[in-house]
């Protein structure tokens, strides 16, 4: 269980699995909660599409507007716009005062709903101690129950905890599965084992394999140039964010 990736992590468009990490390689929809690729983005652009390319709905930047939408979906009990409202007290987004106990019951709503990304959330939540009693073992509780529905952080992380822990052939298995489905963290924390004789030659291999495997998958032109163009368009933001802050000193 858990070798394969969750249907969140694929384009809801072009149906291919979305390089990682994914924050980087596609942006959220809070008017559908659809994680489209940058492919698919730059395809409905060119088409002349500046609205949702997934469900067509206008764009927006108003916080009051964002929020409503999710609420929408909250209502309806849709767990990853529950998912998302606990993400934005978590962080203090959206204009929402920061409040991490608040969004520690919204991700236990949002887990009990199914949401695999909310059990990742409560997991280091729980080995932190943020906002909760720390608690190691509810974290590897949470943290299981999202790598067996093909979570790769929670795999990263349960393979860290072993290592901790001291059991390093249950860890580089668990890297091993991570490195496979395209995690490079994963990658190289079995690098590391195999550099400190805690890993084999044999399985350092397979990892290496697997990962490329893995990133030819979810190779595309589109994505290609639907990256280098979301790349430009950060620089440019950050210049002008630079240029502001210079103005104003």
């Amino acid at each position: 269980q858990g070798h394969e990736r969750p249907e969140g992590d694929f384009c809801p468009i072009c149906t291919l699995p979305i390089p990682l990490p994914t924050s980087k390689h596609s942006d959220f929809w809070v008017c559908c909660m659809k994680r489209v690729c940058h492919g698919c983005i730059l395809a409905a652009q060119n088409r002349g599409m500046f609205e949702c390319p997934f469900c067509r709905t206008p764009t927006t930047q108003d916080n009051t507007s964002l929020l409503a939408m999710a609420q929408k979906r909250v209502d309806k009990k849709d767990p990853a716009a529950i998912l998302f409202l606990g993400d934005q007290y978590c962080h203090g987004k959206l204009g929402l005062d920061r409040d991490v106990q608040r969004s520690i019951e919204i991700f236990t709503e949002a887990a009990e709903l199914g949401s695999i990304n909310a059990h990742f959330e409560l997991g280091n939540k729980f080995d932190s101690g943020e906002g909760v009693i720390q608690d190691k073992a509810k974290a590897v509780q949470h943290w299981e129950m999202a790598a067996i529905q093909g979570d790769i952080e929670s795999r990263n992380s349960l393979g860290v905890n072993e290592i901790n822990n001291g059991n390093y052939e249950r860890a580089v298995k668990h890297f091993l599965i991570a490195a496979k489905m395209g995690n490079e963290v994963a990658l190289g924390n079995v690098n590391k084992m195999f550099a400190n004789g805690l890993a084999t030659r044999e399985q350092y291999a397979e990892a290496l394999k697997g990962f490329q495997d893995s990133v030819d998958e979810m190779h595309s032109q589109e994505r290609d140039e639907g990256t280098t163009v979301c790349r430009d368009v950060q620089r440019e933001e950050i210049a002008r964010e630079i240029a502001n802050r210079n103005r104003e000193s």
